[in-house]
């Protein structure tokens, strides 16, 4: 079952692949869809994606595969009445990939994500909140929620994040051994450090010899979230 919006996203896609055999842009989706941001469009997309009937393919911003279609839908477009809010899927049977000749990158093919201020790859700081957007493009991230912080220091110099980065962090409460991960400790400061657990403790650690692994009791750190993927800037 999927909602109004997400069926109506998947028939514009797969109409725009039939005709041109590319995939529209975020900001033709979203004047499609009549949405505000294309913040929306990347949720919607995420959702298609999670749930088998699309997929993006790998280092193209604009390459869409469509993998499922509405039953009873024929080039994207209803032939019986469907539901005010959702849509029943099934695979088609003789599907075969929508896209058949190699894609450009498209530049405006971007999401805007929060900024939360800066976050320290030294020592932990106090992690700022703010209203500031930034924007990203979208074949650097992956399904779920997302934000971004600046990172501030050089402890994970090692792991190539640098002092001035956009660190783009996936939402997330848990994290695997050995994991980046924008760590909340004590409810006030926030640094991004590998995660790895010493028994009832968690050890962040840098990826700069010139700095100490920080040790904390487990009830003392919440995972606010894990690395997705860096933005630079050259100035």
């Amino acid at each position: 079952m999927l909602t109004k919006k997400q069926h109506e996203l998947l028939c514009f896609i797969n109409d725009r692949l039939e005709a041109t055999g590319i995939s529209p842009s975020f900001e033709e989706m979203k004047e499609a869809l009549e949405l505000k941001s294309k913040s929306g469009i990347h949720r919607l997309i995420s959702a298609l994606e999670e749930r088998g009937f699309l997929r993006r393919l790998p280092n193209r911003a604009r390459a869409l595969e469509i993998l499922k279609l509405p039953e009873g839908v024929v080039s994207g477009k209803p032939s019986s009445e469907e539901p005010s809010n959702v849509a029943q899927f099934a695979p088609r049977a003789d599907a075969k990939p929508a896209l058949s000749k190699p894609l450009p990158i498209a530049a405006n093919d971007v999401i805007e994500i929060p900024l939360h201020g800066r976050i320290a790859a030294g020592v932990p700081i106090e992690a700022m909140e703010g209203a500031s957007m930034l924007s990203v493009p979208a074949a650097l991230l992956g399904s779920g929620e997302h934000y971004a912080l600046e990172v501030s220091g050089d402890s994970m110099i090692d792991a190539g994040i640098l002092d001035g980065d956009y660190a783009l962090i996936q939402r997330a409460e848990t994290a695997r051994e050995g994991d980046i991960v924008v760590a909340l400790v004590e409810d006030q400061d926030a640094t991004l450090k590998y995660f790895r657990r010493e028994g009832a403790m968690v050890r962040l650690d840098p990826a700069n010899a010139a700095y100490e692994p920080q040790r904390y009791p487990a009830d003392h750190v919440r995972i606010q979230g894990r690395l997705a993927g860096l933005l630079r800037r050259y100035h």
